[in-house]
């Protein structure tokens, strides 16, 4: 049976990943937190408790994988003091203690998620915030260890904004989901504000595709094929049903993001994340 070493499995995506794929492989989980009670029932589901770095690296020399994706991020959009901690150990230390041990782990393929905003608005080396700034420095971390481990094939995703099954996060569309829910107004900053969304499925069949094909190693862009105005999303969903999205815009301002063209993954496209399925997110 392969066998993956996923980080990051509580968040959004890791969670997902670990939901879709184990029943076909055996994952190993590194935790500092107790694993919720549903992970310890899979059988398929290793869980690794560790308390600090050295323990986690004494304790990966001891398993064999053949694949590595790596999920484990904390995200601040604009960081305080406060948040530097976690934003060097999330987005430098932990991933770097994972690189060091390849070779012991004898993984064959390494898959890093990443984000756009390394190169924000389509402009090379264009960094949005300080998070960007520590997934662009993993990134060179990264560089270091494909040049020096050629057996590993190693996968950088570039992704913009996600949305779909086990979200908790405060994102736009799980915002609205919540406070429809809820008969609540949700304020959104314009009425021209376009985003490129892509449903967590798009992403799962991203992996499977990496996981099971043979796929070239490089950085690879995984987003919508275009974006989406979130006024036509409200007026689409408010003109289908009965009872509507209350929503207060602040604004008319134009808000485009563009993406740095990144080569597309070949044989995967975004197929999940039109605004009918945005629209079933949300009503349901």
């Amino acid at each position: 049976m392969h066998k993956i070493l996923l980080t990051g499995s509580s968040g959004f995506i890791g969670s997902n990943i670990l939901k879709n794929f184990s029943s076909n492989y055996k994952f190993y989980i590194p935790v500092r937190k107790k694993p919720l009670k549903r992970y310890l029932k899979n059988k398929n589901i290793n869980v690794i408790e560790f308390k600090n770095y050295n323990s986690l690296n004494s304790k990966l020399r001891k398993i064999k994988v053949d694949t590595v994706i790596h999920c484990a991020t904390h995200y601040v959009k604009d960081h305080k003091f406060e948040d530097l901690e976690k934003l060097c150990h999330s987005n430098l230390m932990f991933g770097n203690v994972i690189l060091e041990n390849l070779t012991k782990l004898k993984a064959s393929k390494f898959i890093n998620f990443s984000t756009v905003w390394e190169d924000g608005n389509a402009k090379k080396d264009n960094i949005e915030n300080l998070y960007s700034a520590y997934k662009k420095s993993f990134s060179t971390i990264l560089s270091f260890y494909k040049k020096n481990l050629k057996k590993v094939n190693f996968y950088e995703l570039m992704v913009f904004d996600t949305f779909g099954n086990n979200d908790h996060r405060k994102k736009i569309i799980h915002t609205l989901k919540m406070n429809y829910h809820k008969n609540k107004s949700t304020t959104v900053i314009s009425k021209n504000l376009y985003m490129n969304l892509l449903n967590i499925s798009d992403i799962i069949n991203a992996i499977d595709l990496i996981l099971k094909k043979n796929v070239a190693p490089k950085k690879y862009s995984i987003t919508n094929n275009f974006n989406i105005k979130i006024l036509d999303l409200v007026r689409i969903f408010n003109k289908q049903n009965q009872k509507k999205l209350k929503v207060k815009w602040l604004s008319n301002r134009l808000i485009r993001y563009k993406i740095y063209p990144y080569d597309k993954l070949n044989g995967w496209k975004s197929k999940n994340s039109y605004i009918k399925d945005i629209v079933n997110y949300i009503k349901f």
